[in-house]
């Protein structure tokens, strides 16, 4: 629990952008983790394994609600923002917003990969194991999902 409880945060609020329904998330992956345990080979990674019952614990969620809570980008900026005094800062603060808000916008599958590639830091074939599909069709989705947010980041930037 104490190697895995942070990256899992990262992963879940990522995707939910509420704290409280990201540690619910994260009690649930690791219950599912005592029970299914048995079926743990040990031919494959465990951290691959346990982002895919994480990945598999947010989807029942999502089908339960029927759709995720829009809730404010506030929760998204602060995560983003870095301690900084320069004079930059208020720049980087509004860059950082913009990001979150066009992160916000891309669909779950594809906020999802750029979560586990970008902000987890995976490796393409980890990604692959967890979504179950190949390391060049990872490439492909985590390609067409930056592609899809710089274009709405630029649609954004474009509006201001």
């Amino acid at each position: 629990f104490a190697r895995y409880k942070r990256p899992l945060m990262g992963f879940f609020y990522g995707l939910t952008r509420d704290t409280e329904a990201s540690e619910d998330l994260l009690q649930n992956t690791f219950f599912r983790v005592l029970r299914y345990r048995h079926l743990f080979r040990g031919d494959g990674e465990f951290r691959s394994w346990l982002f895919h019952i994480a990945r598999n614990v947010n989807h029942d969620r999502y089908r339960k609600e029927g759709k995720l809570k829009k809730e404010s980008i506030d929760l998204w900026a602060n995560r983003l923002t870095h301690e900084d005094h320069s004079s930059n800062q208020w720049i980087r603060q509004e860059e950082h917003e913009r990001l979150a808000a066009a992160l916000a916008k891309l669909d779950e599958d594809k906020r999802e990969v750029l979560l586990l590639s970008k902000y987890q830091e995976k490796r393409y074939r980890e990604i692959g194991l967890v979504l179950g599909c190949t390391e060049a069709a990872v490439k492909v989705k985590v390609f067409r999902a930056m592609n899809e947010l710089r274009q709405i980041y630029m649609d954004m930037e474009k509006k201001q």
